[in-house]
């Protein structure tokens, strides 16, 4: 879920990971860091665990929509379409892990064997684990143990993440979940074509897009890039653009010595008034005010 502005060449997320080199990223956050307390839509390589600490929230994957309660956890496997967002505007903190399939195993007989079939899979989306699963008592102590070894970072805690993971692992290849996770998708080429949209909007943000531009990256019409978006991301084209460069500038603003002004037209905003207009609704300050806090 952690939102980052690289972009691997199909646009799909570049994390950046705790340690570099080690494809590992462990974080506690809260929507109410997010625009409208809604995190981007994206992908990526890693497996992604959810666990909701207080609150609910929404969390979609591929256009299906999970509610997610206190407690609750999620699996999202490698290469899915996923975000969440607020449940009735409510705020949510929820602890992220993101692990990249190839910490699993350094063998590769036992990777091919025990790993890749069920992260390859196109019919295994996400998993969810609510109070009822069988392995519901495992995942949470699961997340909440390696969340405290990232706290606490003694000499070799990466190593005895990976043990627990493989511990879950080995837990979950012995219970019938894989079997009965999220169901198949069967608009396929379509979540191809929203890949290609959402990618052209990561690659061309800076610049002038209007609604056509972004259903020529989709070789469709305007009312089907629409309709696609809506399915998908619960947002019009344009709010999604709007959207994904309020986080860049967000970025921007903290991380650069540009002015307000600079940031805007930088993000793709040729207004100020625009701009700042948008941040104020999403983050309830301004710009100017948001540099001042952080």
């Amino acid at each position: 879920m952690k939102t980052d502005m690289g972009l691997m060449q199909d646009a799909s997320e570049v994390v950046r990971y705790d340690s570099i080199g080690i494809p590992l990223y462990i974080s506690t956050d809260n929507l109410a860091d997010y625009p409208d307390r809604r995190a981007l839509c994206h992908w990526h390589e890693d497996l992604e665990f959810i666990r909701v600490l207080k609150g609910r929230m929404y969390y979609r994957v591929n256009g299906k929509r999970i509610l997610l309660q206190e407690d609750d956890c999620i699996m999202v496997n490698a290469r899915q379409m996923h975000y969440g967002y607020s449940f009735q505007n409510q705020d949510c903190i929820f602890a992220c892990v993101l692990f990249h399939p190839h910490l699993f195993s350094g063998n590769q007989i036992l990777y091919q064997r025990y790993v890749a079939p069920f992260t390859g899979n196109p019919e295994l989306e996400f998993i969810h684990f609510d109070a009822q699963s069988p392995l519901h008592e495992d995942i949470t102590g699961f997340i909440d143990r390696i969340v405290d070894l990232k706290k606490k970072a003694l000499p070799g805690y990466e190593l005895e993440i990976i043990g627990v993971m493989n511990l879950f692992w080995s837990s979950l290849l012995q219970t019938s979940i894989i079997a009965s996770a999220g169901p198949v998708n069967d608009t396929g080429f379509d979540l191809t074509l929203q890949r290609d949209m959402v990618s052209y909007i990561h690659q061309h943000y800076a610049e002038k897009i209007s609604l056509s531009d972004i259903a020529a990256a989709g070789n469709v019409s305007r009312s089907k890039c629409c309709a696609i978006f809506k399915y998908y991301l619960q947002q019009s084209p344009v709010d999604f653009l709007n959207h994904y460069r309020l986080e860049v500038s967000r970025n921007l603003l903290k991380n650069c010595d540009f002015n307000v002004t600079q940031v805007a037209v930088a993000c793709g905003f040729n207004h100020l008034s625009y701009y700042s207009k948008l941040f104020l609704r999403s983050y309830g300050c301004t710009p100017s005010e948001y540099r001042k806090s952080h």
